[in-house]
């Protein structure tokens, strides 16, 4: 399905809101420079202080690519794959790891006939256990007779979703339970500065460049296995850090050079967004792949442990970024961050492959589509896949069912062909004659922040206007299902609410053909 993306600002459309509830039209303004994409936040700051500087964050190019993405893939494979395990004990033998039928194009297929358009594998879990060949642990694809000891699942991996126009992620996870039982994670080695790529014996690299970075002992084997993840295996879009902890001790607990690690990201793979344990993408809060009704990119957010980004509220409160969030954040927080939620959830129970599960339904995807990206974030669905290397057949098959539902709840907006127009107080479509309208998509250009804090949307009805839905924020994506078909002519969108002025670059009608 393509997405329709009519930029009011091309016909002088643009809304621009100065008041809580008395929105206006305006020629768009020349754009300044983008104010940070996080901007400070003090105790002393009042309400009116902190909607003013929320209104002025902005989104990085990085967050702005991977917020149009929509729909993106999760891979769980590894030893816990041939295991049965979710949670793996970091000392498996690795020769378990026999995926005598590894298709990484099959998957990249599937992927793509799906509708998803980056994927990220999990290139080390929690069990220490990588998919390619490093250099800096034998727990890995080399220690196994799996293709000789040659095989490497990241190299298959990122040539096959390249070759389907697939973008690449990885997930390397901070904790590492191989690590732990060697030593190396947690043995209260000091952070002293190390040399990245460390070379080890027989090393044949030369690099271009090499870097100087404070790190303890674990944080210097990260770097490392970032490194070479990093500049081996081409350009990567997302690099995903875990927050939890495996089966490691509570009282074992790396505290995590997470510094280091973003200078290195930044440096290796300038367009990739770090999520989740990152600045750039945050955990919803739930595996459930659900976002809030009303989710903000903005949130309070304050540093924690070297640098790295949390929640200056809990993670999973129901309300992240209005302004009673902003207010209750005030003691706490350090500043007001783009930090927009990815909704992560497995298609199946469980994240790895158990050959006793079976996919969701359509209508169980359909639901979770609808309350994640229509509720302005990113949907990261995990397929797992099975001991042979491939995508069950069930699982391919609900993929595409999947996708043709998606485009059957959204077919072809029916405002591309109508009438825009721009008024005091609104953004009117007329559709030519009476259409019925079931589905309602909202977008702002979130180049310019995220504004809109509530809005109605209304149809002509025997010649007066008549309420239909009403919604709070908009952000980079809304979706609105109505309960039943509304037929009408002429539709409006009226913000009643907002930061600043909103500008929305999207007001799609459509009637869904399910």
């Amino acid at each position: 399905m393509a997405v329709s993306r009519r930029v009011f600002v091309a016909t002088a459309a643009v809304l621009a809101v100065t008041g809580a509830t008395r929105p206006t039209f305006a020629a768009p303004a020349a754009r300044a420079e983008d104010p940070a994409y996080r901007i400070p936040v003090s105790p002393d700051d009042t309400e009116a202080d902190l909607v003013r500087k929320a209104s002025k964050v902005r989104p990085t190019a990085r967050q702005i690519a991977w917020q149009r993405l929509e729909r993106t893939a999760f891979l769980h494979f590894g030893v816990n794959t041939f295991t049965g395990l979710e949670w793996g004990t970091g000392d498996e033998d690795p020769d378990v790891f026999q995926p005598a039928g590894l298709d990484t194009d099959q998957w990249a297929r599937a992927l793509r006939d799906g509708g998803f358009r980056l994927a990220i594998l999990t290139v080390k879990h929690h069990d220490g256990f990588v998919l390619y060949q490093s250099r800096y642990t034998d727990h890995s694809v080399a220690s196994s007779s799996w293709r000789d000891g040659r095989g490497d699942v990241l190299r298959s991996f990122a040539d096959s979703m390249r070759r389907h126009g697939i973008k690449v992620g990885v997930y390397i996870s901070p904790a590492d339970e191989n690590q732990y039982l060697h030593g190396v994670y947690a043995n209260g080695s000091a952070r002293t500065d190390r040399t990245i790529p460390t070379l080890v014996e027989g090393d044949d690299r030369t690099p271009s460049r090499s870097y100087t970075l404070p790190a303890t002992d674990y944080g210097a084997h990260m770097l490392n296995q970032l490194y070479e993840v990093l500049t081996e295996y081409g350009p990567v879009d997302e690099v995903w850090f875990d927050g939890a902890q495996g089966r490691i001790p509570p009282d074992k607990v790396e505290k995590y050079d997470w510094d280091s690690w973003y200078t290195l990201v930044r440096s290796l793979a300038p367009d990739a967004v770090v999520a989740v344990s990152g600045p750039d993408v945050r955990w919803v809060g739930n595996e459930g792949g659900l976002a809030r009704e009303d989710e903000w990119s903005v949130v309070p957010v304050q540093e924690k442990d070297y640098g790295r980004t949390d929640y200056a509220l809990a993670y999973d409160a129901p309300d992240l970024g209005s302004r009673d969030a902003l207010v209750k954040a005030r003691p706490v927080a350090d500043h007001l961050q783009w930090w927009p939620a990815e909704c992560d959830v497995s298609i199946r129970d469980g994240w790895f492959y158990h050959a006793d599960q079976q996919p969701k339904s359509v209508e169980q995807l359909t639901d979770i589509y609808f309350r994640s990206v229509g509720r302005n974030s990113v949907l990261l669905l995990n397929i797992p896949p099975d001991t042979h290397g491939l995508l069950p057949a069930a699982d391919v098959a609900r993929l595409r069912e999947f996708r043709e539902r998606v485009d059957r709840e959204l077919p072809q907006d029916l405002a591309c062909d109508g009438r825009t127009t721009a008024s005091p107080g609104g953004v009117t479509v007329d559709l030519g004659r009476e259409r019925e309208v079931d589905r309602i998509r909202l977008a702002e250009d979130i180049r310019y922040g995220q504004q809109v804090e509530s809005f109605v949307v209304e149809a002509e009805r025997d010649g007066a206007w008549t309420e239909v839905t009403r919604a709070g924020t908009v952000g980079a994506s809304r979706i609105l299902l109505l309960a039943a078909p509304v037929r009408a002519r002429r539709w409006r969108v009226r913000v009643t609410g907002s930061r600043a002025g909103a500008r929305l670059v999207e007001f799609g009608l459509y009637r869904s053909r399910v």
